[in-house]
């Protein structure tokens, strides 16, 4: 996923429980990733924290890391990389708790 260079755009991304997973300035070099990924119009449906912080969760017994920036620092990455946040849900009942940013490139 840091590495991803595919040379092709999509109309839609989605990086949905995967994201979280990264460290924080693994998260904030994703965006450029994004960016270039994206056909004008695309839309980026992402999952995150609530928070800025860093967890150590399980998953089958093993230890499993989740990071998170707080809400303004994505708004401030999407934004720079020319993304505006179409929606976003903290702890979202309908999906399991999940918080789900989406948003639509402008580019």
């Amino acid at each position: 996923m840091r590495r991803l260079s595919l040379a092709t755009k999509f109309d839609g991304l989605i990086a949905w429980d995967s994201f979280f997973h990264l460290n924080h300035a693994d998260q904030r070099d994703m965006f450029p990733v994004f960016r270039e990924h994206a056909e004008p119009a695309a839309l980026l449906l992402f999952t995150s924290g609530t928070e800025h912080g860093e967890a150590i969760g399980e998953y089958h017994g093993e230890p499993l890391y989740h990071a998170s920036l707080a809400p303004a620092e994505y708004e401030s990455l999407l934004a720079e990389n020319g993304f505006r946040v179409v929606a976003y849900v903290p702890e979202d009942p309908a999906c399991g708790e999940h918080t789900i940013w989406l948003a639509r490139h402008t580019s």
